[in-house]
């Protein structure tokens, strides 16, 4: 597809009244120029030529998953606030004017090289585009997961910054206040958790596939397909035209051109898995950041459990003192309730043995209850 093209059916979709089914995008192509379009399905399909299922992967549907998915004209990211389609041409940002995006939009603005066609080495072997610098579509791609590993970081210094305070609050004192609040935190710490997870595992995914890997240079594939136009339109015998004809037809269903054909090496995919290693350091650092918070968290709440079971025991031990007083008070309760019985005995014609008989009962309970006290710390069911 060509730019002119490209711009003719983007422009052609730029209408006054907002179409059905059209959102809002902001095109940004390689030379830095920007503008906003509102875009259908049909437009954006027939522009990057991808299937209709990635553009549900942009939808809200799917807004919490993390996708960097490589066609063969086009890149499709889903970077949490990011959604977009990156071609070799251009960039399609989806809902460019949020808050959370709009610091993605500053970067393109200030970063995008101010370059029409891409560069090119004349070698040898042909030409070949330039390593001097990453290619369009991975400097987008670059400028997004920097712009949200600055988000989760900044997310995740602001966690940081919170919990330590309201953590040390509960293990000083336990309360519905406190509880609440930690509470709260570890809701934001699972969230964050999940975000950063989502992005480091989509990284990995690219990581661990080299053929996934190398269907993202979509630079080197519009470069090999614009050079297999211009040797099938220079071509002068019917031997070359039939033979660049044939590789020119494999090259569009999808494969690519062989290092043999132009001096570079298709499988080398080095430039992109070091971007995209140093981004999985950065979120693994992240989420070890998360994972440290978690351990606090953990280590405070063994730590107020730890003070509540000592609550309970003493409770306990109060309750055992009281119920040994308890059974030695009932023992002088039941020797007066006896006496105070309407019976005649012998006893009650005793002068002077009231306070004597009193004492030596009161003296009796209270040695029970020295002795079932002992024999609770003997078997260790009192505190020392």
């Amino acid at each position: 597809m060509s730019p002119g093209g490209d711009g003719g059916a983007i422009a052609m979709t730029k209408v006054k009244k907002k179409a059905s089914g059209a959102r809002l995008w902001m095109r940004f192509d390689r030379s830095g120029r920007s503008e906003l379009v509102e875009l259908d399905k049909n437009a954006i399909i027939r522009h990057a030529g991808i299937p209709t299922r990635d553009l549900r992967i942009l939808g809200p549907v799917f807004s919490q998953s993390s996708n960097i998915l490589a066609r063969e004209k086009a890149m499709v990211v889903n970077l949490e606030f990011i959604k977009a389609i990156v071609t070799a041409e251009d960039v399609l940002l989806l809902d460019p004017l949020r808050q959370e995006v709009l610091p993605f939009v500053e970067q393109l603005r200030q970063q995008i090289p101010h370059k029409t066609q891409p560069q090119l080495l004349h070698g040898p072997a042909g030409e070949q585009e330039s390593d001097s610098e990453l290619p369009f579509e991975f400097q987008v791609l670059e400028i997004a997961l920097e712009v949200v590993c600055t988000s989760l970081d900044s997310s995740v210094a602001d966690l940081e910054r919170g919990a330590y305070p309201v953590l040390d609050d509960l293990a000083r004192s336990v309360s519905t206040k406190n509880l609440e609040r930690v509470r709260s935190l570890k809701s934001n710490l699972t969230r964050l958790l999940a975000q950063v997870q989502k992005v480091r595992d989509e990284i990995e995914h690219l990581l661990d596939d080299n053929e996934d890997m190398l269907q993202l240079y979509l630079t080197r594939k519009w470069l090999q397909n614009q050079q297999l136009l211009d040797a099938h339109v220079g071509a002068t015998t019917s031997n070359n035209l039939l033979s660049i004809t044939r590789r020119f037809g494999s090259t569009r269903s999808g494969s690519l051109v062989t290092s043999s054909n132009f001096g570079v090496d298709n499988n080398d995919v080095e430039d992109l898995e070091m971007l995209l290693e140093a981004y999985f350091v950065q979120l693994d650092g992240t989420r070890n950041k998360i994972l440290s918070v978690r351990e606090y968290i953990d280590d405070t709440e063994d730590y107020v459990n730890i003070q509540l079971d000592n609550h309970r025991n003493e409770l306990i031990q109060l309750q055992l003192t009281l119920t040994i007083a308890s059974f030695a008070i009932s023992i002088e309760t039941l020797v007066a309730g006896t006496f105070g019985m309407n019976i005649h005995c012998s006893l009650y014609d005793v002068q002077g043995l009231f306070v004597p008989f009193v004492s030596s009962v009161t003296a009796a309970c209270f040695f029970i209850f020295l002795l079932i006290m002992a024999y609770a710390r003997w078997k260790n069911l009192l505190g020392s």
